[in-house]
């Protein structure tokens, strides 16, 4: 029933996903989310989210961030982290995750998205065919609109866990 919204993958951070593993079986590129994703919302980037950007780098991964902020708010954090953005996307709609993809030279096939939110970071990039990553969010203080949205979030991720519960193997 919720299928369309369930993350491929389910983790606690952005940052304890194993790019270096992913890189090996061919992932190239990594799509992120900013706000509640690689920082709290409306912070600005951090070493730890720097720290993060130059090592996918490093390891060979080309990253971008798409967000449905306003170009101020995401400039001021991509042009610190030296990363290449896209404000305003529209998520859940596919076209800028297309068009990131395109940017970035890789295919949906080799490309994860990593985002903290099921209903546009989610399911945009899984109707765009890219590897999803869910990530929990990294503080409670967030705008109305998502904290409304949160509430129907847990709905879906109560199927999902109890689905992944009840699967082979699991």
């Amino acid at each position: 029933m919720f299928e369309q919204f369930y993350p491929d993958h389910y983790v606690n951070s952005a940052y304890e996903i194993d790019y270096e593993a992913l890189y090996r079986q061919g992932c190239r590129g990594v799509v992120f989310d900013i706000d509640n994703t690689l920082v709290p919302h409306g912070a600005p980037a951090d070493e730890r989210s720097i720290a993060l950007l130059k090592r996918l780098s490093d390891i060979g991964y080309r990253t971008m961030v798409l967000s449905n902020n306003k170009e101020p708010r995401v400039r001021s954090f991509c042009d610190a982290a030296g990363v290449d953005y896209i404000y305003k996307a529209n998520k859940p709609f596919t076209e800028n995750y297309r068009k990131a993809m395109e940017r970035m030279g890789t295919g949906a096939e080799e490309t994860l998205f990593v985002g903290d939110q099921l209903f546009t970071d989610v399911w945009g990039a899984k109707k765009a065919g890219m590897t999803t990553y869910l990530v929990r969010p990294i503080h409670p203080k967030e705008e109305i609109q998502i904290v409304i949205k949160r509430f129907f979030e847990k709905i879906v991720l109560y199927f999902y866990e109890k689905e992944r519960k009840e699967g082979c193997g699991k």
